[in-house]
């Protein structure tokens, strides 16, 4: 036994029993009793459709709601008690922070929550029904039973809509094919309050501008055995203005509103129809008429005020905008149509800015400063084009077994955002979504340089497409993603490293990436009180297949790329490129634990698929393409980009400071369960499992079995021991979340390990030739010497 267990338990067991009073009858006055809760029960001679759903309809017109209880007993009301008569101290400070008055039977209404109930019933069909209640006493306690006595719902018979040849019950009479209201369903006043919403909603998008859902009356005639009849009218007393609908007179169109400013004295430009204030200095007319969906002498329809007031906010361009609708003068009431005035106001966003922003990144293998400089331009060719030149610049010093090594980056891109699809000969708008497509183009240059090894050049330049039809689903349509990758400046250890590993070579070999890809993205993140949100991005790249084909048709010759290449290929510009075809898919589920929308109680899972297939021109993916895994947002109990392929482990001595356990198949899964603590930190709780391998087996990366034998996969995957190869760590974690942004400590510890726990010194077979190249197989570090910290910016996912 430890020498702590009795005090433990001795402290435990006082605590039970002090709490033990926190059944909470000793605070209840003499002669009062505690009120502990209702029961609700349904009865009735026949069926009852959608039982469970009712029942939870009646408990939840029940009040008082009674003190909150754990196995039977009540700490609030304890807390409560200890305050008692005391304005501070601590037993105060429990009272006012976790206190519950007693909540006693004498508050209970019980005829109140009777009429309640039968309203409730009524509401579901349920015709004069007998509500009853029963008081329960026990010592100092009691309840409350409630029973309805309920006979069949009376259902839908007829659905009658108006028969009249006015336009308005011609308009109503038009959305019969979509009602909610069905024959042979029971009466609910829900579903009735929904078909007037719906049927008022359909008449907007039908001019109806001034018509509200209150000027629809049901007419319900239930004499009838359970059965009723259900007549759809117009109330007889209704504004003209409401009867009738309207067009769309004079649309205004004002790209630079202020809440001081007027066009009373601004002469517009007439643009298609629209008055455009007030000028085209800042954007062009027609960029702005191409997001707007209001057209002259055209009938006001709300969704496309919805749609116009979508697509201008999602320009990126404006940080407010406001529709207002004004009747026209001169229009007589006893005219068929009404007529409006639009007046679209948009307030602008500056139109450039330059943000600079100072990182640290922090990493098991590098540490260091980086330095991230944005200018914006939002209207750079008067259209709305947002135009994105970022300069980056980083410096980290190595750590561990790459003490010494410095490792400097610095790149320049730039992208432009233009705000249609730019797709000759054809005219694409999208009409019916909320969403402003998007062709985009992008170029850009970045060098990466790490001391007594290497410098490699990376240029890309590409153009695309990017387009919403829902708030959940966005696509992005990449025909031209290109990239040239030049290794320069090698040192003579880096040259030495690719001589012994030509895998390793061909993959930074100098080559183009003719790439091409698809990504189709679900979110329902954005649907803020959905309890259970579910996130999943697809995407498939090719690259260097046309050119292939077309060199292969052409009977093109290949060429030599070098001593490390097992194969010829086929170059372009004298330079060979890759060919693969690579799919990434991505699955998120995000469940909170609390129906409370603003609850950050939940548990995130995700899992993430990566496989890249090199053939023809390739027999190894692009460095920069390959996957790793590890690191702060993957598997944190083992270093960044520090696991696989497979079962094999760089030692000390292999590694020299250059880090290449990569991969052209990813599998990683992760679950976390995320907890809030208090006001803007929150705790979690996580499991991390993965790992990466190679499509084709590496012979200069061997890997071993149990007994210090090389076991012949070499990194390759194999479905028939996967499962075995699997990373698992585990750890909890504090994230301190400010809303814009959120720091990140995770403690993780490696429960699996993919590698085997020998302690071996052997020979590589991978340098048969070099009888220096023995090297230890180190065992797995015990206890606290495993645990991983990690410092991240955001979520892991």
């Amino acid at each position: 036994m430890s020498r702590f267990s009795f005090p433990l338990s001795v402290l435990a067991a006082s605590l039970w029993l002090a709490v033990a009073g926190c059944s909470g009858t000793k605070f209840i006055p003499e002669g009062s009793k505690l009120y502990t809760g209702s029961t609700v029960q349904v009865k009735s001679d026949a069926p009852i459709p959608n039982e469970s759903e009712l029942t939870t309809q009646l408990e939840g017109v029940i009040a008082p709601k009674p003190n909150s209880s754990i196995l039977g007993l009540r700490p609030k009301l304890y807390f409560w008690h200890m305050g008692v008569g005391k304005e501070k101290g601590l037993g105060h400070w429990l009272a006012d922070k976790y206190g519950e008055k007693p909540v006693l039977l004498a508050e209970v209404d019980t005829q109140r929550v009777q009429d309640l109930m039968r309203n409730r019933l009524n509401n579901n069909g349920y015709f004069k029904p007998t509500v009853t209640s029963k008081i329960v006493t026990k010592d100092q306690t009691a309840s409350v039973d409630y029973t309805a006595n309920v006979g069949k719902p009376y259902r839908i018979k007829e659905i009658h809509f108006p028969d009249r040849d006015t336009l308005l019950d011609a308009a109503i009479r038009a959305t019969q094919p979509g009602t909610l209201l069905k024959v042979g369903e029971p009466y609910n006043l829900q579903t009735f309050i929904n078909e007037r919403t719906r049927i008022d909603a359909a008449l907007k998008n039908q001019g109806y501008y001034y018509f509200t859902p209150d000027y629809i009356l049901f007419q319900v005639d239930s004499t009838l055995d359970n059965e009723a009849n259900v007549y759809v009218k117009v109330k007889g007393t209704i504004p003209p203005k409401a009867a009738r609908p309207y067009v769309l007179n004079r649309v205004s169109l004002n790209t630079d509103f202020k809440l001081s400013d007027t066009t009373t004295n601004v002469q517009p430009i007439m643009y298609r129809g629209y008055r455009y204030y007030p000028d085209e200095s800042m954007f062009r007319a027609k960029a702005i008429a191409n997001a707007v969906f209001l057209y002259p002498d055209s009938i006001y329809r709300r969704r496309r005020s919805d749609q116009t007031l979508a697509r201008l906010m999602s320009l990126g361009t404006f940080k407010y905008v406001d529709i207002q609708y004004r009747p026209a003068r001169n229009v007589p009431d006893s005219a068929e149509y009404g007529q409006l005035n639009s007046l679209v106001r948009m307030t602008q966003v500056p139109k450039k800015s330059l943000r600079a922003e100072l990182q640290m990144n922090v990493s098991n293998i590098f540490t260091g400063p980086a330095l991230v400089v944005e200018y914006r331009n939002r209207s750079a060719l008067r259209g709305a084009e947002q135009l994105i030149v970022n300069a980056t610049a980083s410096v980290e010093q190595g750590k561990g077994t790459l003490s010494g090594i410095t490792s400097t980056q610095y790149g320049l891109d730039a992208r432009l955002l233009v705000p249609r699809l730019i797709t000759p000969p054809f005219d694409i708008r999208l009409r019916n979504s909320d969403f402003q497509p998007r062709t985009f183009f992008n170029a850009g240059y970045k060098l990466v340089s790490r001391t007594k090894y290497f410098r490699q050049d990376v240029f890309n330049l590409g153009y695309g497409y990017s387009w919403k039809t829902k708030a959940t689903n966005e696509q992005q349509l990449q025909p031209i993603d290109l990239q040239y990758n030049r290794l320069s400046n090698t040192e003579a250890v880096f040259d030495s490293i690719l001589r012994e590993r030509p895998f390793l070579a061909r993959s930074f070999r100098q080559q183009f990436i003719l790439g091409s890809s698809y990504t189709y993205t679900y979110n329902q993140q954005v649907l803020d009180n959905k309890r259970n949100q579910i996130y999943f991005s697809g995407g498939i790249g090719l690259s260097g297949n046309l050119a292939y084909l077309f060199q292969s048709l052409a009977g093109a010759n290949k060429t030599p790329v070098g001593e490390t290449n097992p194969r010829d290929a086929y170059t372009l510009f004298g330079q060979p490129y890759s060919q693969y075809t690579q799919v990434n898919l991505e699955f998120r589920d995000y469940f909170r634990v609390s129906p409370d929308p603003t609850s950050g109680n939940k548990f995130a899972t995700r899992l993430l698929i990566g496989v890249g297939m090199p053939y023809k021109n390739s027999d190894v993916l692009p460095y920069l393409k390959q996957y790793g895994i590890g690191g702060p947002n993957s598997i944190r109990a083992f270093n960044a980009r520090g696991l696989g392929p497979g079962t094999y482990r760089t030692t000390d001595a292999e590694q020299g400071g250059f880090y290449d356990q990569v991969g052209d198949i990813k599998l990683e899964a992760n679950v976390e369960y995320r907890q809030d603590l208090f006001p803007y930190v929150k705790g979690a709780l996580f499991v991390d499992a993965g790992n990466v391998w190679l499509v084709n087996a590496d012979p200069s990366r061997v890997t071993y079995d149990e007994n210090g034998n090389p076991d012949g996969l070499n990194g390759q995957f194999k479905f028939n021991t996967f499962m075995k190869q699997l990373a698992v760590g585990a750890g909890a974690g504090i994230r301190i979340d400010v809303q814009f942004f959120v720091i990140r400590l995770d403690a993780a510890y490696p429960l699996v390990y993919p590698y085997k726990n020998v302690d071996l010194s052997i020979q590589n077979p991978a340098y048969p030739n070099d009888p220096t190249r023995n090297f230890i197989y180190s065992k797995q570090k015990p206890g606290l010497d495993a645990v991983k910290l990690n410092i991240a910016i955001g979520y892991p996912f």
